[in-house]
C-alpha cells in the first residue's frame, strides 16, 4: 500500500516537473524560432506559429540592433549593471558583517537590520515620483544615480542574505585574528570576505539579473538623456513597429545572452550560496 502511494507521489512530481519545464522552454522555443522568421511567416494559424522558420533569418538581429542602437544601450546596461553588482557585493556585504555579528549582542543593531529589510515590503510605486524629483534636484538623473537608487533597492534582501550567510562563518576565524592583531577592518578583507564567495556570486546574479531586466527605474530617471538601456531602447518596438514581433524577439535573445552567460558561469557558487545560506 506505502509503495502503491509513494508511486503515485512520484508520478504526481514528475508531472509537474515535465509542467513546469515546458512552461519555461515553450515560450525560450517561441521567442527563437519568431526571432529567425521572416514577417510575412508569422501567421494566425497554430501549426504555423509552432513550424520552423523556412529559412533562417540573420536579418533581424542586425536591424533590430541597428534600431535599439545596439552598442550603445549595451555600453550603458554593462555600466549600470556592473557597477551595481560590484557596490552591492562591496558595501552590502560590509554592512551585512556588521549588523550580523552584532545584532546578537546590542538591540540597536537587531533594529536595524529589521528597520533595513522592511525596505522590501516598500512598493517602488509609491517612491517613484519622489525619486524622480530629487534625483532632478541633486544633479544625479543621470546612470550614476540610477547605480546609487539600485545600491539603496537592493540593500534589505542582499542584507538578509549576508546576515544569514554569515552563520555558517565560525567566529573562531575572528578570535584568532584578533589574537594575532588584525583590526576589524583587516579582519573582513581578508578573513570573511573571501569565505563569502557562494553568498558573492548569489547576490551578483540575483542583483544583475533584476538591474539588467529592470525598465522602470531607468525610464523614469533617464528618459529624454539619450543614455538608454536594452529594456528602454526595446520599447521602440512597441510604437515603431506594431505587430512586427521578429524584431522584438531578436532583441531580446540579443539582450539575453550577456546575463545568461553569467549566469553559467556563476551557478555553481550561487548553489553553494543558496544551500549554506538556508541552512541556519
Amino acid at each position: 500500500m506505502n509503495n502503491k502511494k509513494g508511486k503515485i507521489v512520484n508520478r504526481i512530481i514528475n508531472g509537474l516537473l515535465v509542467l513546469g519545464c515546458l512552461t519555461v522552454l515553450f515560450p525560450l522555443y517561441m521567442t527563437v524560432i519568431i526571432a529567425f522568421k521572416q514577417p510575412s511567416e508569422m501567421t494566425n494559424d497554430v501549426a504555423g506559429a509552432l513550424a520552423f522558420p523556412s529559412s533562417w533569418n540573420f536579418d533581424n538581429f542586425r536591424e533590430a540592433m541597428e534600431v535599439t542602437d545596439f552598442w550603445n544601450s549595451l555600453g550603458n546596461s554593462v555600466l549600470i549593471t556592473g557597477g551595481t553588482v560590484v557596490l552591492c557585493i562591496l558595501i552590502h556585504s560590509f554592512a551585512g558583517y556588521v549588523i550580523g555579528r552584532k545584532m546578537a549582542e546590542k538591540k540597536a543593531f537587531k533594529a536595524a537590520y529589521f528597520y533595513v529589510v522592511s525596505g522590501m515590503f516598500v512598493p517602488f510605486a509609491v517612491l517613484m515620483m519622489p525619486l524622480v524629483k530629487q534625483t532632478a534636484q541633486m544633479g544625479i538623473a543621470n546612470r550614476f544615480g540610477v547605480i546609487v537608487l539600485y545600491l539603496v533597492f537592493f540593500m534589505p534582501m542582499n542584507i538578509m542574505l549576508y546576515t544569514g550567510y554569515l552563520k555558517n562563518i565560525p567566529t573562531a576565524l575572528e578570535e584568532a585574528a584578533n589574537i594575532d592583531g588584525a583590526t576589524a577592518w583587516q579582519t573582513f578583507w581578508k578573513i570573511i570576505f573571501p569565505n563569502m564567495k557562494p553568498m558573492h556570486a548569489t547576490v551578483a546574479i540575483l542583483t544583475a539579473m533584476s538591474t539588467w531586466n529592470d525598465v522602470t527605474t531607468p525610464l523614469v530617471i533617464l528618459s529624454g538623456t539619450g543614455q538608454n538601456t536594452l529594456p528602454m531602447a526595446q520599447l521602440n518596438f512597441q510604437s515603431q513597429f506594431g505587430t512586427n514581433y521578429n524584431l522584438a524577439f531578436a532583441s531580446y535573445l540579443l539582450a539575453l545572452l550577456p546575463i545568461l552567460i553569467f549566469y553559467i558561469i556563476c551557478q555553481k557558487q550561487i548553489l553553494n550560496g543558496v544551500a549554506n545560506g538556508a541552512v541556519k
